[in-house]
């Protein structure tokens, strides 16, 4: 704001320890003290007056609508994200009658690609086993490389 150094507020230390003398010096501080704070605390009531009369004024809507305006490109992705995220909703099958071919095959699908999940999550499991299996061989060969006395 004044853009004060420590140098600049050193010497304004000086210049007021000089003037004004030790004694009172708590008290010009304290007073310039509660005028920054009364100047501060009347700058915020204006800003928070300020911004609440451009929410009423519905400042924030226009700003909405240039922005869309100024960026076609982010408001046409944004209303392609929001229609697929329809799409995508709508598609989901508990939404779908259970007695209606769409609702049955829904179902089916739905109960397939749980087997697909659950036949993956096995090979995977059975893969880290494996390799597992594989590293811990590979370690008992290298300890029985390092110690031969310990074949019996």
């Amino acid at each position: 704001m004044f853009d004060l150094g420590w140098t600049e507020l050193l010497v304004i230390g000086i210049v007021a320890l000089i003037v004004v003398g030790p004694k009172d010096l708590p008290v010009l501080f304290r007073n310039v003290g509660q005028w920054v704070g009364k100047a501060r605390g009347m700058a915020r009531e204006f800003s928070t007056a300020m911004h609440e009369a451009a929410d009423e004024a519905g400042v924030n809507d226009i700003s909405k609508g240039l922005k869309a305006a100024t960026n076609p490109v982010n408001t046409a992705m944004d209303s392609v994200r929001k229609a697929s995220k329809d799409l995508t909703d709508s598609m989901d099958p508990s939404k779908f009658d259970p007695d209606s071919e769409t609702g049955k095959l829904a179902a089916e699908r739905a109960e397939q690609a749980k087997k697909i999940q659950a036949s993956a999550a096995r090979k995977a499991a059975e893969r880290k086993a494996r390799e597992a299996k594989e590293a811990l061989a590979k370690a008992d060969a290298a300890e029985a490389a390092l110690n031969p006395e310990t074949k019996s």
